[in-house]
């Protein structure tokens, strides 16, 4: 009970918007209590007055069934309109709510875990909380109707209503055993569905590279077996709830020709009447539903724990760890940075350690080393994507750590390797970073990316749709949207992560020129995957194993480190 309570808590806040609906909702439930009880008397009139030919008496009655009825089936629909609406602005809500949080998850949680843990939890497991949430309120108000059938019963007959309250006791024990059993089930359940949504979008995000790798049969065949091991986890679960619900089914047959008996018993004994005996057996109908109905009420308080366990998990626990970030706010950056004895690693492999290094405003700034060597990770850290094992970072003096959300990203830009482009037009890609961006500017942040000549070959041109991930451009193309999604959100730090890696030697040629003309302008970061684009910059940093082996311009780097050399004629070879 305590757990429920604290379950019901946590999700009252994503309803209290829509607790007028709620109130309105348990109050007309509440209210239709009183035609249950009602109707089955009416009813058991009606065959009494036509043993007496009284027919006058069974239009009355009738239409009085009519007019209680009309209410009633009114009475629920705007009970149902209500819980609708209940349901949908709930789930709605804890849909906004459980994305914001999992975008405020730290990286190596979300790497850790896998795509399909989040996306079972942000679908199905919203709906089933929303929905059952919704409905306990529901089988609550129900359950109190059968109660004043139950009373109403006693005051009738007290043998009769001790022998329906012991039959009721023990279906609700057959029911309760299982339901705990289903709700088992039901946990190991939602874990194959949740290795099923993770691999379909694996599927999706790789097709294209499953395609070209000839693998699509091993991948369909994975995914084939991980959806048999969800079904076989379904089907077992389906079949123990529905066996042991025929059975229950059948004791509740054998509870009705008790009943029969007992009650042909009573009127032969003088002790109740005929039509007493009518009333009874009509309340013992509605009450049989109770069984199952406590029982619904078990399942979804159980199915709601869950649901909101593994929501609250996410959003409450230490177990999905969040970024964190100071409170202080600064709108514009100058572009100053340090690196103070900065280690960083993971899984017990060191991949920067104890670094040092300052970078002043307006700088241009490239780092080098071999694949491993700790670049993408300095770019990691200074993006706050990650938290240092020990040492500080600072901006403008100021530690990192000190510093608000905004006042880190909103003043860096990062355009890596592979950048994710979404599944929108060119326009609306690029307004992402900027709302009120011009079409002026669009144009002119294409054009310093080299892009406006491709775009100029679309039939849509800026409002063409470029697929899920850019899939509809190259790699080359991609990284010149990025940049200039860039050079729209027009931060003091612009962060290139190998970002020309994918450009042919011309259009390289014209983003260095581009990146040229940001210089001076920008504190630029760059890691380089060819030497040649970082020769004018003002200072290079030499990587290795984490440890920043020699720092100076290129034709220093040229004279004293034999490494950086060696990498350099060998790409001058090459060419």
């Amino acid at each position: 009970m305590k757990e429920l309570l604290m379950n019901l808590k946590f999700v009252w806040k994503y309803s209290k918007k829509e607790k007028k609906y709620i109130y309105i909702y348990i109050f007309l439930n509440l209210f239709s209590i009183v035609f249950s009880v009602i109707l089955p008397i009416l009813s058991a009139n009606v065959v009494i007055e036509l043993t007496k030919n009284n027919y006058e008496r069974i239009i009355l009655i009738a239409a009085l069934i009519f007019v209680i009825n009309f209410i009633y089936n009114t009475t629920h629909y705007v009970a149902r309109r209500c819980s609708l609406r209940v349901y949908r602005n709930t789930m709605s809500e804890l849909e906004i709510d459980l994305g914001k949080n999992i975008m405020e998850l730290e990286n190596d949680c979300l790497e850790k875990n896998g795509s399909g843990v989040f996306i079972q939890r942000m679908t199905s497991d919203t709906n089933k909380l929303a929905n059952v949430f919704n409905s306990i309120f529901g089988i609550a108000t129900r359950i109190i109707n059968y109660i004043g059938i139950l009373i109403a019963i006693f005051i009738i007959n007290k043998i009769v209503f001790v022998y329906i309250f012991l039959m009721l006791v023990l279906l609700y024990l057959i029911e309760k055993m299982r339901t705990t059993k289903y709700d088992e089930d039901d946990k190991v359940y939602r874990k194959s569905l949740e290795k099923v949504s993770g691999f379909i979008s694996e599927l999706i995000r790789g097709s294209r590279d499953i395609k070209m790798l000839n693998c699509e049969k091993d991948f369909l065949n994975e995914l084939g077996n991980k959806i048999d091991d969800a079904n076989y986890k379904s089907f077992k679960m389906e079949k123990t709830f529905r066996t042991s619900g025929l059975i229950l089914w059948h004791l509740n047959d054998l509870f009705v020709l008790i009943l029969i008996i007992l009650l042909v018993l009573l009127i032969k004994n003088g002790v109740i009447i005929s039509t007493i005996a009518l009333v009874l057996y009509n309340y013992s109908n509605d009450i049989r539903g109770s069984v199952y109905l406590i029982g619904d009420l078990l399942s979804n308080i159980k199915s709601f724990n869950l649901s909101s366990d593994r929501i609250s998990k996410i959003v409450n626990s230490d177990e999905f760890k969040k970024e964190s970030f100071g409170s202080l706010h600064i709108d514009k950056v100058k572009g100053n940075f340090e690196f103070n004895d900065v280690t960083f690693g993971y899984n017990e492999k060191m991949i920067l350690d104890k670094i040092n290094f300052k970078i002043k405003a307006n700088e241009t700034i490239a780092f080098v080393g071999k694949s491993g060597s700790g670049k993408t990770t300095i770019f990691n850290l200074l993006c706050k994507m990650y938290e240092v094992n020990s040492g500080i970072i600072t901006i403008d003096g100021i530690d990192i750590k000190e510093l608000d959300r905004d006042s880190i990203r909103g003043n860096i830009t990062i355009i890596s390797q592979d950048p994710y482009i979404f599944n929108m037009s060119i326009k609306d890609n690029l307004k992402l970073v900027k709302s009120n961006v011009t079409d002026e500017e669009i144009e002119k942040a294409c054009h310093l990316a080299c892009l406006d000549d491709f775009i100029n070959t679309l039939s849509d041109r800026y409002d063409s749709i470029i697929g899920e991930g850019g899939v509809n451009l190259s790699g080359g193309q991609k990284q010149r949207l990025a940049i200039a999604r860039a050079l729209i959100q027009n931060t003091e730090i612009i962060l290139f992560d190998e970002a020309t890696s994918a450009l042919d030697n011309e259009t390289q040629e014209k983003i260095q020129r581009a990146i040229n003309n940001m210089k001076n302008k920008y504190t630029i970061l760059i890691i380089a995957h060819r030497l040649s684009t970082i020769v004018n910059s003002d200072r290079i940093l030499y990587l290795e194993n984490g440890k920043i082996e020699a720092e100076g311009t290129h034709k220093k780097l040229i004279k004293i480190n034999k490494k950086y050399r060696d990498l350099y004629e060998t790409e001058i070879s090459k060419k």
